[in-house]
Parts: C-alpha cells; structure tokens; sequence
C-alpha cells in the first residue's frame, strides 16, 4: 500500500462529505435539517474519538455492515447472499438477538463508528432489531431492504426516528428491476417512494450495476425520475459475480470508470440527492477498505467478517467485544498485508482474491 496515504484523513474527509451533502440535501425539511445538524456534531465526536484511537496505535473504522438476517421473502436473480448459502428462507436458530445487536450497536457507537449499515437478508424482517438501532440517536443506520414490508407501523417508526434511513433496492426501469426482482416489485417501490414523499420522510435508493443496466441506472432520466420523488440518497453497489455463470454480469475496468464520471455529473446536476459508490475507485482510496480498514461486517450469527463478499470469520462477537473482533487475527494479517491493494479484474479483491483469504483463515486458526 501507499506509504504516503493517509487513511484516517481520507475516511474522516468522506464522512464529513456525506454530513455535508445529507445536510445540504435535505435543508428544506425542518425535522431532517434538526436531526442532521445533531447528527454532525455527534459525528464531529466520533471523528475525534477514532482520530485518538488512532494515535494511540488502534485503527477505528466508521461503517459497519450488520446483517441482521438471513432471511429474505424474495429470490432474486444473482443474489450474492443467497449464492453463497448466507440467506435462506427460514431464519436459523442461532441468530442473535434484538439484545446483543443493541449491545453490538452501543459499543460501536462508543468506538466512534458513524454509520451501521443494516442489511441481511431482509433487515425489516427483523423489526425488533429495527426498535433497537432506533435507540442508539449518535449512528445513522441506512437500512438496505427489498422493500416489501414497509406499512404503516414502520412509516411512523421511520417518522420518530430520524437516524433509520430506508434504503430500497431498485435495479432501474419496470422491466428491469421485476426481472431480477419479481413481478410488481418496481410498482411496490414507486407506491413506498411517494408515501415516503408524502409524509416528508428522507429515504435512499439502493442500485446492484451490471453490464445490463449500467446506462439505465447512470441515466439523467433515471436519476431524475428517483429525485422527482424526493430520494435524497442513491448508492450504486457493483455487482460481485458469485458464480462463473454470472461472471459477464460485473462491470469492466472502462465500465466502472464510466460510471465515476457518471456520479460527478450527476452530483452536479442534481445537488439535493447524496450519491456513494460502492466498491467505487480504490486507487484513489489506498486499497479495498474492508477488514476494518474503512469497514467491516458482523454476519446474522456474530461471525465478524472482512466484508459480505468474504463470509470468512475467526471471531464471533457473541463470545467476545466489539472492539476484539476489530482486531481478529484474520483482519490483522489482511490489513498489514498485500491482498486489499493487489490487482484485481472484478469490483471485489477479497472475492477475487477467495483462495489467499481462506490460505490467511486457516493459518491464523
């Protein structure tokens, strides 16, 4: 990796650009505009705290992934979590609890960690987990859901708790999006999007890109049509291949960075609406940002892994903190080694690279 990169300069300056845009996105909503102007000050703290932390030898990232099921009602085509048996249509047995996600959400809140993304699975099957993050008021929680159990009870928790933010996945156009998704998805979306409008409450799209619908999703019409509906947050997420069969599916090289120039454009164009990328450009960030580094994930059952795309684990934080399963074994040989930062084809090193990782796994255990 770059020596000369500054890693805790460079996340601290991205979380600070979200607050910025978030806050600049929704300054026409008084209830939003109040909770984000306390939400950058909470943030400004938890700067501070992973700054010292960091001075004191210990790297704290700022996001987190929590899968907080492995459920899911719908089967949608390529489906990385499903690909690789981390989802199923029953929940298992042994999935922690609304009370140790609260545990887990209060000590990353302490490490100084700004963002939980919520996914699973589908996260609003768990509404009693739901409850619980809505209580942690310094970390914004983005919830990725397919979108289908949002009714009225959730309406009026969202309306309460202004650090859950809804974020629905939509693959694009009608065709497109039920094609993946199933029938009628993309009208259930449009249906959820102008009630949220209605009821002036901040919500966000969630894009998988491929091959397919890159020209679509990076369209101004696209786009257009989404903040029309008042999404004031879009993240696109490249889409990882699980399989050799959807291999073709992954955006190239020349593809992802098309669609970098795409977001500059259209965070110019449209400067009421927040836009991330995910993996987005590693060069310019020293490396993939998984095990810690920018991120890491705690699956359904408390395994702390690298990221969703690496379901390896050797630590489980039901048996131990937050903050010891930061610093596992397999995350500490990750970060001080060359993997993040190594060539790769695809948008994931970590999968790219499955075969170093499981080689790092079972040398550490």
């Amino acid at each position: 990796m770059n020596n000369n990169f500054d890693l805790q300069e460079y996340l601290t300056k991205g979380v600070e650009n979200i607050v910025e845009g978030t806050l600049r996105a929704v300054m026409k909503d008084p209830k939003e505009t109040a909770f984000m102007l306390k939400f950058a000050a909470a943030s400004r703290k938890a700067s501070k705290k992973r700054r010292k932390s960091s001075e004191n030898g210990e790297h704290i990232p700022p996001f987190l992934i929590a899968s907080i099921t492995s459920s899911c009602n719908l089967h949608c085509a390529g489906c990385y979590s499903r690909c690789s048996s981390a989802t199923t249509d029953a929940p298992p047995q042994d999935q922690l609890s609304a009370d140790e996600w609260l545990r887990i959400f209060r000590e990353a809140d302490d490490m100084g960690i700004s963002y939980i993304l919520l996914a699973g699975g589908e996260p609003l099957m768990r509404r009693d987990v739901i409850t619980a993050a809505a209580a942690v008021k310094n970390v914004i929680f983005p919830i990725f859901t397919n979108g289908t159990f949002i009714n009225e009870q959730y309406f009026q928790l969202f309306d309460k708790n202004r650090n859950l933010i809804p974020v629905m996945s939509i693959e694009g156009g009608r065709d497109i999006t039920d094609t993946r998704r199933g029938k009628g998805v993309y009208d259930l979306l449009c249906g959820n999007m102008d009630k949220f409008h209605d009821k002036h409450l901040i919500f966000g799209a969630s894009v998988t890109v491929t091959t397919e619908n890159i020209a679509e999703v990076a369209s101004d019409s696209f786009i257009g049509g989404l903040a029309e509906k008042n999404c004031k947050l879009v993240i696109f997420v490249e889409y990882v291949p699980m399989s050799e069969n959807s291999a073709h599916l992954a955006p190239t090289d020349k593809e992802r960075e098309m669609l970098a120039e795409r977001i500059a454009s259209l965070r110019a164009a449209f400067t009421e609406t927040v836009f991330l990328s995910f993996p987005g450009d590693e060069k310019t960030s020293g490396g993939c940002i998984a095990a810690g580094r920018g991120f890491f994930h705690i699956n359904s059952r408390g395994g702390a892994e690298p990221c969703p795309f690496s379901p390896y684990s050797d630590i489980n934080v039901r048996d131990t903190s937050l903050r010891e399963a930061l610093g596992s074994k397999l995350f500490t040989a990750l970060r001080s080694g060359d993997i993040l930062s190594d060539d790769h084809a695809g948008g994931c090193v970590l999968y790219e690279k499955r075969a170093e990782v499981e080689a790092l796994l079972n040398k550490n255990t």
